[in-house]
């Protein structure tokens, strides 16, 4: 077995570690005294702009895109690595090297499943970083862990679809630069068939009848690096039938192609986010004294670093192996797989920042470190992309039927 990286994985990683050193760590402070003064808490800060133009000099851009088209053409092995680095500023590097979420998926989509004059209006663009986009499922009226449920109704009527519906918690619709939803409703919600009742349509912010209502706080946050998280309303917004992603009923399907990519994603960022709370943890154990000596001496302490290191070494390799199956036997091949890291991934990164948070005292809760704003981050991927509940359900059904 070879745990090396490939030349090309070492040479972005060596490129990509170096400009985080020099441009994004010290950004971070930079970018939230340039918020403060911003006309709109939504508006982007000109410090991102600034790493989005070096990053792009650099050749770290569109690192998380397979298709050598349109990104880097990285296999998920290769960019598993460079997204863990990533993650150790998630609310700032991903956004700097065009590798945000949810701009990732739906450029995802939009390369696999749109056709040419979608990708020349909505993918171009994309690509470039001048936009950024949302993607609209969540409903605040069903159960949204199971996808079927969603109630939105896309209709046909002549050469227009009109879309009724609510969402929340869409990712980055309070960004001013989010020019288009992809939007998932039931174009036959009385069909025989509960997973060929949805489809997907393209729907630009500026159309009428798209009310983006509210910010969706996140436990307090709310996200503003990210572009928010928002409820949006649309009362019957009317666009042309050619706004269809690939085909009536297709849309349940397009959801899965797209989730399996953003689960791991989350999980190579879910990496870095811990590895920097160690980093935290340990500089903090070795300044502070309590009871006569440093805590670093402190049992529970060491404890705790320890166990975190154990639990990360095992989350990477796990991750590791699962990029290494969706390259090899495909995203259904590696199903149970992702899952796994999907359930133990956010769980496991959650507790080491719980106990981050706790070695730091009140600093740990406050806005003087990352710490408090990381957890919320992590805590909210055990309900992005399915609930752990979901994953362990659908992941119990498989080994048992083995037996079965």
């Amino acid at each position: 077995m070879d745990f090396a990286f490939d030349a090309r994985t070492e040479e972005l990683r060596g490129k990509l570690l170096a400009f985080m050193d020099e441009y994004v760590y010290p950004a971070e402070a930079v970018a939230e005294e340039q918020r403060a003064l911003l006309a709109s808490p939504w508006d982007t800060p000109a410090v991102v702009g600034e790493l989005k133009a070096e990053a792009r000099r650099q050749g770290l851009w569109n690192l998380f895109l397979p298709d050598s088209e349109y990104g880097a053409g990285l296999t998920n092995l290769q960019y598993a690595p460079l997204a863990e680095i990533t993650g150790r500023s998630p609310h700032l590097a991903p956004t700097a090297l065009n590798c945000a979420a949810p701009d990732t998926g739906n450029m995802e989509v939009l390369a696999q499943f749109g056709d040419e004059g979608q990708r020349k209006q909505w993918l171009e663009p994309l690509l470039a970083g001048e936009i950024r986009s949302a993607f609209a499922m969540t409903e605040p009226e069903v159960a949204s862990s199971d996808a079927t449920n969603i109630t939105t109704l896309i209709e046909r009527d002549g050469d227009d679809y009109v879309i009724i519906g609510r969402k929340w918690y869409i990712s980055g619709a309070m960004n001013p630069d989010c020019k288009i939803f992809i939007v998932m409703g039931k174009t036959d919600p009385d069909g025989p068939d509960i997973r060929r009742q949805q489809s997907m349509v393209l729907v630009p912010r500026d159309t009428p009848g798209v009310e983006v209502r509210r910010a969706m706080q996140v436990y307090g946050y709310e996200d503003h690096s990210h572009g928010g998280h928002a409820e949006v309303v649309f009362d019957h917004v009317r666009v042309p039938a050619g706004n269809l992603v690939g085909e009536e009923g297709g849309g349940f399907a397009i959801a899965q192609a797209r989730l399996g990519p953003g689960r791991i994603h989350h999980c190579m960022r879910l990496i870095g986010m811990a590895e920097r709370a160690i980093e935290l943890m340990c500089r903090r154990a070795v300044s502070r004294t309590a009871f006569g000596k440093p805590l670093a001496q402190q049992g529970v302490v060491q404890n705790w670093i320890a166990d975190a290191r154990v639990a990360v070494e095992q989350l990477r390799l796990l991750v590791l192996k699962t990029a290494w199956m969706m390259d090899t036997v495909g995203n259904k091949g590696a199903h149970t797989e992702i899952q796994a890291i999907k359930i133990a991934t956010p769980r496991t990164v959650v507790d080491i920042l719980d106990k981050a948070v706790q070695l730091h005292g009140a600093g740990g809760v406050s806005q003087d470190f990352p710490l408090a704003e990381l957890w919320a981050a992590a805590r909210t991927l055990k309900l992005a992309d399915g609930p752990d509940e979901v994953h362990q359900r659908s992941l119990a059904h498989r080994e048992i039927k083995k037996y079965v």
